[in-house]
């Protein structure tokens, strides 16, 4: 019997830090939501990775309730951190925070979301993640 295989323990460190432009956003002046979510899956796939070198494809986002704006200016931080594997699926957790241009001091926590990877073969079909 195959032995089971576990995550790795969280990094502690961002998976992604990025400082938000004029060009992400909305009519209302703040960052278009659907630019986070892509940051989203962009952080839970370096995690991914950093678990088990694989090729993945995103399979699904939990509820994503935003509750705080993102402006420009602000510096998001994505922490993300492996919190369930499969046989051939991995679930990553994602916080988002935002350091305020105008007050570097205030980080707000702006959204958060599990993201679920599946392992797949050069042709695209499940493929374990850590072998039979």
């Amino acid at each position: 019997m195959a032995e089971k295989q576990s995550l790795k323990p969280p990094s502690g460190e961002p998976s992604i830090r990025v400082v938000m432009m004029p060009r992400d956003t909305n009519a209302e002046g703040t960052i278009f939501g659907g630019v986070i979510l892509s940051l989203i899956d962009q952080a839970a796939y370096v995690e991914a990775v950093r678990q088990q070198h694989k090729r993945y494809v995103t399979i699904s986002f939990n509820e994503v309730e935003f509750h705080e704006p993102v402006f420009v200016g602000d510096v998001l931080s994505l922490y993300a951190d492996g919190t369930r594997v499969g046989r051939t699926s991995l679930t990553i957790h994602v916080r988002v925070c935002a350091r305020r241009r105008l007050d570097p001091d205030q980080n707000v926590k702006v959204t958060e979301a599990d993201v679920v990877f599946v392992a797949v073969d050069d042709d695209g079909k499940p493929t374990p993640i850590f072998g039979d």
